[in-house]
């Protein structure tokens, strides 16, 4: 492994912090930086040995002054919907102007055909860092299967499992096999102008995710498919601001139509090992 500086922007956030714990098996703490807002927060990662610094989307001198020395980059797409494009061109801005050599970008999977709603956030940013000459690799992840585990405590209380994404094959995998894909290309040589798509090595629909909650967990948990209207309404019930209420319910229509199913095992290769099952996911998170 060569000596690159590696940053990782958004490293307070669940996938930032599993990139950096997977960064940590392949080089030296030393060789990496964890960019949060508010760095205070990133005190356990100062502990492991790794330099924490402010990097906030929204203000370009703390970039600046985050990137300089910088060898490779992860940009973690923004989650303020809305907003992200604007924020990506700063951190996109500020890579060129500290001469950084490499930036992975973890956009969405089939960005330039996908008719997900969050595409049209990500392929602007795929545009500006094309534009912007730094040498480039774009992470195309699918689903996280962990979206879909968020939902199992109401599924538990009302013995269903709701959406709108009707018999759609998903190919989901863990965040962690999403964070070990980007590790693998930020300490890695080879990867630069490449677009990997990524998803599960294994599809399944939400009918077999429910009956896995039923057979993990012994309660009945029935797969009800809504239309999307009802699916949005029953979202916003439950007391999802309305922009993630559309989100979801859009997201889970688009996979009715095939958005979320990918076989090409792109994840699998580039981790080296088979993704995670759904059915481990379920586990873990019915054990917590």
């Amino acid at each position: 492994m060569s000596n690159h500086r590696i940053l990782v922007t958004a490293a307070g956030g669940q996938l930032g912090r599993l990139t950096i714990d997977a960064l940590l098996k392949l080089v030296p703490a030393s060789q990496i930086v964890a960019g949060l807002r508010d760095p205070a927060k990133g005190s356990d990662l100062a502990a492991r040995g790794v330099t924490v610094v402010a990097a906030d989307y929204s203000k370009p001198e703390t970039l600046d002054a985050a990137f300089k020395g910088i060898d490779r980059l992860l940009l973690i797409s923004s989650n303020e919907l809305g907003q992200r494009v604007a924020q990506h061109r700063n951190v996109i801005d500020a890579a060129k102007k500290a001469g950084v050599k490499l930036i992975a970008y973890t956009s969405v999977l089939r960005a330039d055909t996908s008719p997900l709603s969050i595409a049209k956030e990500h392929l602007p940013t795929e545009e500006l860092i094309r534009a912007s000459g730094i040498p480039f690799a774009l992470l195309r992840n699918g689903w996280y299967t962990e979206n879909y585990t968020a939902s199992i405590p109401a599924a538990l209380a009302h013995n269903a499992l709701i959406s709108s994404a009707r018999d759609g094959r998903i190919a989901s995998a863990s965040r962690a096999d999403y964070a070990a894909a980007a590790a693998a290309v930020l300490a890695g040589e080879g990867h630069a102008g490449k677009i990997y798509e990524l998803a599960g090595d294994e599809a399944f629909t939400l009918e077999q995710f429910a009956a896995e909650i039923t057979k993990q967990s012994g309660k009945t948990v029935a797969y009800v498919r809504l239309p999307e209207a009802d699916f949005k309404a029953a979202l916003l019930g439950a007391g999802l601001p309305p922009e993630l209420a559309e989100l979801i319910a859009t997201s889970d229509t688009a996979a009715a139509d095939g958005a979320l199913f990918d076989d090409s095992r792109t994840l699998g290769k580039l981790i080296g090992r088979p993704t995670t099952p759904f059915a481990a996911t379920i586990a873990e998170a019915l054990k917590a």
